[in-house]
Formats: C-alpha cells, sequence, structure tokens
C-alpha cells in the first residue's frame, strides 16, 4: 500500500504538476518512513482531494514528487460526528484516534458535568490543537481524503442546540434501544459518549428535551476510550459506509 502525505495547498494541483513535502512532512517522508525515488505514494489536501505520484527527488529538506493521477472525493450526504466528553489521562485521546481512523467526520471536545478534565482559558486552545494533530496523523494513517474538523468545546447547552440541524444520538448502558435498530434518516448523526463516571441524569435530560434519543451498544459497558469508536463502527454499517 502507498504510503500518505497531507498537504494542504495542493488543491489545485493537476496531473504532470510537481508537489514538495517540506518541513516536518518531508522529514517524516524521508527520514521515518523513508521513501524512496520511484516510488508511488498519495497525497491529499485533507478536504477531498486525492493525488497519487511518483516521488523525483528525496532530501531531509524537500521531497518532489510528479503527479500522475487525481480524483475528488464528496463529503458524505449524511456526515458522521463525535461529540467526545473529555476524560483523564488519554483515554478521550485514544477515542478520538481511533475514530477518525473509523470514518468519524467531525469531533466535538464535550465539557461534561462528570469530567475530570477541564478545558478552560488556554488549556482549551491546547487540547484542540493537540487533538487536530493527533486526528491529522491518524487520518493520513487511514489514507483518509478528508481530515475530520475538531469543534472548539461545547457545553451541554451547547451541544443541546446541534439538535436543531442534526440527529442526537447518545450512548446510554441503561437504555432498551439498541443502535443497531437505527435507520439513517439522511440527516447528519451526533454521537455523544460520556466521561468515565458516566452522563450525569441533567444532562441526558436536557439533551432529551432537545430532541436526543438514548441509544444502547449492547449488555456490557464500554470505556469512554472504547465506546465512541465501537459505536461508530456500527453506525458505518448503517449508514453504507462500510
Amino acid at each position: 500500500m502507498a504510503l500518505h502525505f497531507i498537504v494542504p495547498d495542493c488543491t489545485d494541483t493537476q496531473i504532470g504538476d510537481i508537489i514538495s513535502l517540506t518541513g516536518a512532512e518531508a522529514k517524516h517522508a524521508s527520514v521515518v518512513r523513508r521513501v524512496r525515488v520511484g516510488e508511488t505514494i498519495t497525497l491529499g489536501d485533507g478536504k477531498g482531494t486525492w493525488l497519487e505520484g511518483a516521488v523525483e527527488d528525496v532530501s531531509p529538506s524537500r521531497v518532489t514528487v510528479r503527479i500522475g493521477t487525481r480524483s475528488t472525493q464528496e463529503v458524505p450526504a449524511s456526515r458522521l460526528l463525535l461529540a467526545q466528553a473529555l476524560a483523564k489521562g488519554d483515554r478521550d485521546e485514544l477515542a478520538v484516534q481511533a475514530a477518525c481512523e473509523l470514518g468519524v467526520d467531525e469531533v466535538i471536545p464535550w465539557q461534561a458535568a462528570r469530567s475530570v478534565s477541564r478545558w478552560e482559558g488556554p488549556k482549551a486552545v491546547k487540547g484542540r490543537e493537540r487533538w487536530a494533530s493527533i486526528i491529522r496523523e491518524a487520518a493520513k494513517q487511514a489514507h483518509r481524503a478528508w481530515v475530520p474538523e475538531v469543534a472548539a468545546v461545547e457545553s451541554t447547552a451547547q451541544l443541546a442546540k446541534r439538535a436543531a440541524d442534526a440527529r442526537i444520538l447518545v450512548l446510554d448502558p441503561w437504555t432498551t434501544t439498541r443502535l443497531t435498530a437505527i435507520e439513517s434518516d439522511g440527516r447528519d448523526i451526533v454521537l455523544v459518549v460520556g466521561p468515565e463516571g458516566g452522563i450525569a441524569p441533567e444532562e441526558l435530560e436536557r439533551l432529551e428535551a432537545a430532541g436526543a434519543e438514548r441509544v444502547k451498544l449492547g449488555d456490557t459497558v464500554l470505556r469512554t476510550s472504547t465506546a465512541g469508536p465501537a459505536a461508530i463502527a456500527v453506525l458505518s454499517g448503517i449508514l453504507d459506509r462500510w
């Protein structure tokens, strides 16, 4: 399988053009991944553009590629968003990494009532940047044409407002409706995953009052780092992505 790299300014690149990887991406390609002259690699802008080309020159500071094929992947008609509650340690990071590999289209950091981690002030900016970096690398690993966006951290009230334009599914191991019974209605889906201590009753009430639906994955209780990716895999089947 060809290695994949992200080049934000390649949107207008055409067949026959030469693209140069520079900076950290060039170092990663030449030193870490050890690409060689003549090797075929793929590149994209993270916004649907997909390019394939042959490496023509390699150095730690610059890797040049001549483009041989070009295509464009459209945005899914029904987007899949993950509202991941902030969690202690690296559990939320593990969740968003796997979610990206499995096909999520956007990630929303959620400051839930029972979140041990708190994103406030400069920490909110750094946290968002950290998640974006993790997702970017996961998108490269998964060979994704679209790199998921990371929204600014949201409160429960802000999350509830999304019900005006999207379908909100809240993972709740104590409800009776199974996620596998859900059918797509064409709207974007916002999957809500709580923190280690679960979603507070008042938060469930607020989300349900806005139109959210509670669903369960099965008869076991999954960690916050596992629940979201598992549900995304199920929804990918429901949305005919897999």
